[in-house]
């Protein structure tokens, strides 16, 4: 009688956040899962903002785990580490933990005199997405290691300067409140100009001039939005409103690379309604978000608003933004009028688009301990973890067949919601329960379903009992959505129907089909460029 090769064997597919087999205490005294380093780096990485505390750990505690890791990574594993930093700045969106740790990639490999894998300056020049970050690497090496720039890292910032710096870059970044200017950087890595960009020789030059001589630096005419600025910029204060109000107002601000940041100093007068509206056609996606109280405390009228509205919830702003979801739901938070409510939902479930629609029976349980609710989710946001998890608890089981969303901390309750409601409707029936019971809500919440899906910290104390996926029958998957990336985990990943994602975005739900259609589930990087 065959015992292996039969009908109804099947593989048990891979997912690369493994854990070693081996326990050690978590934060609050329970046994913890040790997870390898590559595991323990990423789901640190993709929940990490740097210098910031968390419930558990300080800022500074987390930077050095993050150093460490990367360190030690660089070296024994530099085309994965090299991988992981591009692909945080790039679809994780992760941008002062991707500078950060491609500072430290280069600085362990020049230490070590490793020459294998991809180069020094290819990895700094991934990183670096935007105009300002060449200035936030310079400062962090030198902060951190002196005056001394090693060539890869200066050849590194000077590819990014050749693909980033432009008229209207110089505008928005180039600022007295910068350590680094852009003309300091120019000075520090010796850019030439991109061969393919006649006017960038003219940018940098005047991007020096305005740095050293600013009282007599001209904007070059190769450069027309300097001129343009230049040009508003002598008006005086009293006719500048008729600027904003005028029937060209609108293009000429736009042709001038006028921020509504700098149009307010501009002003130097209140950000009224006309101001507003004039400025507003030039805005990004995600700085018409953030503002929506402002239009409504403005009175902007009703048209406009709905232009704004139409731009906001439009699908492809919404991906070219690569906004974190629960930027919606500050938005939404934060914004009085009921205007802005069902486009900031569609832009919500644009956000979430990557959330797969389950088959079958799905428990999903929703961690809202103290822990979830003390670590804010950046220095400039009120939202926290449990808000993040609420977020995306509440859209896989509106998304699924059928579902049963659970909220858990000492106690369990479930989260009643009707098909098709809106997200942000349900995320208003979570609450805030105390201390972290896992096995107690699984045990209490599991009954015979096809998966379980828990989005936690992954933090529990001993009088929690154990494990909490070793309640679930071995052949049900279990997925855990890691929302802090702290060292211990609550139970085995990698194979055998244990599986642990991470991060603030929705890709790692690509994974859960994959898994469950009994194939093996890659790096995302890895996965992307297959």
């Amino acid at each position: 009688m065959a015992r292996f090769n039969t009908r109804t064997a099947k593989a048990h597919p891979a997912s690369p956040v493994t854990t070693t087999g081996r326990t050690l205490t978590n934060h609050q005294g329970g046994r913890g899962r040790e997870r390898d380093a590559r595991s323990e780096l990423f789901l640190l990485a993709v929940t990490h903002f740097a210098a910031q505390d968390t419930y558990y750990e300080s800022g500074t505690a987390r930077d050095n785990r993050f150093v460490h890791l990367m360190r030690e990574l660089a070296v024994t594993d530099p085309a994965w580490t090299a991988g992981l930093l591009a692909w945080m700045r790039g679809e994780g969106n992760i941008r002062s933990a991707a500078v950060m740790g491609a500072a430290e990639f280069v600085k362990a490999r020049l230490d070590a005199g490793a020459t294998d894998g991809p180069s020094n300056r290819q990895v700094v020049a991934s990183v670096l997405r935007r105009p300002d970050e060449p200035g936030e690497l310079l400062a962090y090496w030198t902060a951190t290691y002196g005056r001394a720039v090693p060539k890869p890292v200066k050849r590194g910032i000077a590819d990014a300067v050749r693909r980033l710096y432009t008229g209207k870059s110089l505008l928005k970044y180039d600022t007295a409140s910068k350590g680094y200017r852009f003309g300091d950087i120019l000075n520090l890595v010796h850019a030439a100009p991109d061969p393919d960009k006649p006017w960038q020789g003219d940018l940098f030059r005047y991007a020096l001039d305005r740095r050293h001589h600013p009282d007599t630096a001209v904007p070059p005419a190769s450069v027309p939005v300097l001129a343009a600025h230049r040009e508003l910029m002598a008006l005086p204060v009293k006719k500048r409103r008729a600027v904003v109000r005028s029937a060209r107002g609108a293009e000429r601000l736009a042709e001038a690379g006028m921020t509504w940041e700098a149009l307010a100093g501009w002003l130097q007068g209140p950000m009224d309604r006309a101001a507003w509206e004039a400025v507003i056609p030039s805005m990004g996606a995600m700085a018409l978000v953030r503002n929506l109280r402002n239009f409504d405390e403005a009175g902007v009228s009703d048209e406009v608003a709905a232009r704004v509205a139409a731009r906001i919830s439009d699908p492809a702003e919404v991906a070219r933004s690569r906004q974190f979801p629960f930027r919606y739901l500050a938005a939404w938070q934060h914004a009085p009028s009921l205007r802005w409510a069902y486009p900031l939902e569609q832009a919500l479930r644009h956000s979430l688009a990557n959330v797969p629609a389950l088959p079958g029976r799905t428990l999903v349980l929703v961690d809202r301990s103290g822990s979830m609710f003390w670590s804010r989710l950046s220095e400039r946001s009120e939202l926290t973890r449990a808000d993040a998890a609420a977020v995306f608890g509440a859209a896989i089981a509106l998304r699924a067949d059928h579902a049963d969303l659970v909220e858990f901390g000492t106690a369990s309750d479930v989260v009643p919601f009707r098909k098709g409601e809106s997200v942000l409707k349900v995320l208003g029936r979570f609450g805030d329960l105390g201390g972290t019971d896992t096995v107690a809500a699984v045990r209490r919440h599991y009954r015979r379903h096809d998966r379980v899906l828990i989005v936690t910290d992954e933090q529990y104390a001993p009088s929690a009992h154990g494990d909490p996926t070793e309640q679930i029958p071995a052949h049900i998957p279990v997925y855990t959505w890691n929302l802090a990336g702290y060292r211990a985990g609550h139970g085995p990943s990698g194979r055998h129907n244990r599986h642990t994602f991470a991060g603030l975005t929705d890709a790692a739900f690509r994974m859960v089909p994959l898994l469950e259609a009994g194939r093996d589930a890659a790096w995302p990087w890895e996965r992307t460029a297959a």
